[in-house]
C-alpha cells in the first residue's frame, strides 16, 4: 500500500492537471466518536438517534476544516460515506440521516461537502467511489480493504495523508 501511495503522490507532483478524486470520510469511529457517547447502543436499540448528534469529534475541527478547504480549492472533492444503524427501520433511517447531517453542519459549518452518502448498514462503501483517485478514511479494516481504489486509510493517518495531498 505504501508503495502505491508513494507512486500516486509522485505522479501527482509531476502532473498538476491530474484528475483529483473525492476524499471520503466515514463518520462513526472515524471523525465522530459515536462509541464514546454514554449508552449509545441502548439508545440506538430504542430508535433514539441522539448519539449521532451528541458524538464528539475525533478530529480537531478547525484544523481539519482549514486543510479540507485548501484541498477543495486545489480541485479535490469532499465526501461522506457512512452507514445507517444496523436496524433497517425506514423512519429510524431518516432520523439517523438527519442527525448525521446535522452533526456535520454543526462540527464543520464551513465545509461545503460535495457528496454525503448515508447508506444502509452493510452496503459496500466501495460502490460510492467514482474515480480511480478517490480516498477513504474509515476505522473498519474490511471497508478499507474492499475500497475501490488502493487509497483507503485508517483514521490515524488523516493528518499525514492530507498533509501530503496539501503539499502537492
Amino acid at each position: 500500500m505504501r508503495g502505491v501511495w508513494y507512486n500516486f503522490i509522485t505522479k501527482a507532483k509531476e502532473n498538476e492537471t491530474m484528475n483529483k478524486g473525492t476524499i471520503f470520510f466515514d463518520m462513526d469511529g472515524t471523525i465522530a466518536d459515536l462509541y464514546g457517547v454514554k449508552d449509545w447502543l441502548k439508545m440506538l436499540r430504542n430508535y433514539d438517534p441522539t448519539p449521532y448528534v451528541e458524538a464528539s469529534p475525533m478530529v480537531e475541527p478547525t484544523a481539519l476544516t482549514a486543510t479540507l478547504r485548501k484541498l477543495q480549492s486545489a480541485g479535490w472533492k469532499l465526501g461522506i460515506v457512512s452507514w445507517l444503524s444496523k436496524d433497517p427501520d425506514p423512519q429510524f433511517g431518516q432520523a439517523v440521516t438527519k442527525a448525521k447531517v446535522s452533526w456535520l453542519n454543526k462540527i464543520f459549518p464551513e465545509i461545503a461537502w460535495d457528496v454525503i452518502n448515508i447508506i444502509p448498514h452493510g452496503v459496500p462503501k466501495r460502490d460510492y467511489a467514482s474515480s480511480e483517485n478517490d480516498i477513504l478514511f474509515d476505522d473498519e479494516e474490511p471497508n478499507r480493504k474492499a475500497w475501490a481504489t488502493n487509497f483507503a486509510f485508517d483514521p490515524k493517518e488523516i493528518d499525514r495523508v492530507l498533509a501530503e495531498l496539501t503539499n502537492l
